[in-house]
């Protein structure tokens, strides 16, 4: 049987595919992340840009080029599937990321044009697997670190009114208002200047000990606690959704990821894309050879011509 040559939308995405995913062109992609970042820090240098403007604009046109000949590759890369490029999150923001450099708007405002070439550098984590777990974890902790903040703000409050209530009066310069007071036990979360503010009690009250005592056991200790709790938590889902990623993308595992007790996790060997692409191309042909064979002579008429045949 012979194979029917791919359509054009699987060949260009099986080229760019073969190009995207090899290790040298994410190795390009993050060493130019990483020049444009230097760029970015070598602006913030007054002398050093203003006598090197024009290298430094030729350098930031050249990474631009860059990054837009690699965006197009990824499309191209997704050209025979297009809805699971907009499904990966990444691709989405490394599109707008990009794509906000050629706005007017944006194009000719200069400081929100340094702060985008400035996002560009969250683009690294696309390449550290590390890092981009780390990102994930973030994004699912939020739901947690929220319910915290609100916990974290009554608390805060509570305090601060009972401050206010039995030093406002004898310590003004901290707890002579709720702003005072509230600024003042955010400061004391951290620890910072406690031994200052016991010492300060105790010259009014000694069961000032008591009320210093109890907010940093439960805001220093019981809820910072709480909070790492939740990234932790957020940070083990954040690798097993990466894990999955890398499974259902066909990627290898990292090395030392074990499958259940024992067995090491291996990826069997698979074609080329672009041969894939080809045999699965040749196969439809053929099913529609068949189908159309089939239209043309049905099963009955053959049964008939052969019993015709046979007597």
């Amino acid at each position: 049987m012979t194979t029917a040559p791919a359509p054009t939308r699987v060949r260009i995405a099986a080229s760019c595919r073969s190009v995207t995913e090899a290790p040298a062109f994410s190795l390009a992609v993050l060493t130019v992340i990483l020049f444009n970042a230097v760029l970015l820090g070598a602006e913030t240098y007054h002398g050093f840009a203003t006598d090197h403007a024009t290298r430094l604009r030729g350098a930031e046109h050249g990474c631009l080029a860059f990054f837009t000949l690699e965006m197009l590759l990824r499309l191209g890369a997704h050209a025979d599937r297009p809805k699971e490029f907009w499904r990966d999150g990444w691709n989405v923001f490394d599109l707008v990321v990009v794509a906000g450099a050629y706005v007017p708007f944006v194009r000719e405002n200069a400081t929100v044009l340094r702060l985008l070439r400035m996002v560009r550098v969250l683009r690294t984590a696309r390449f550290l697997p590390q890092l981009r777990i780390l990102f994930i974890a973030v994004s699912r902790s939020l739901p947690g670190t929220v319910s915290f903040l609100f916990v974290g703000a009554v608390v805060l409050y509570v305090y601060a009114m009972v401050g206010w209530v039995c030093f406002g009066s004898h310590d003004p310069a901290h707890f002579g208002s709720l702003g005072r007071a509230l600024l003042t036990l955010f400061l004391l979360m951290t620890l910072e200047g406690l031994q200052d503010a016991i010492y300060n009690g105790l010259a009014i009250s000694r069961l000032s000990i008591l009320y210093y005592g109890s907010y940093v056991l439960l805001a220093s200790f019981v809820l910072v606690n709480v909070l790492i709790g939740v990234v932790l938590n957020s940070l083990d889902e954040a690798r097993e959704l990466d894990e999955a990623a890398l499974g259902a993308t066909g990627r290898a595992p990292r090395p030392g990821k074990t499958d259940g007790a024992t067995r090491p996790v291996t990826s069997p060997a698979e074609p080329a894309a672009g041969e894939l692409a080809e045999r699965i191309a040749g196969m439809r042909q053929a099913l529609d050879t068949l189908e159309r064979s089939l239209a043309a002579h049905p099963p009955a008429a053959h049964g008939r011509e052969r019993m015709t045949t046979i007597a």
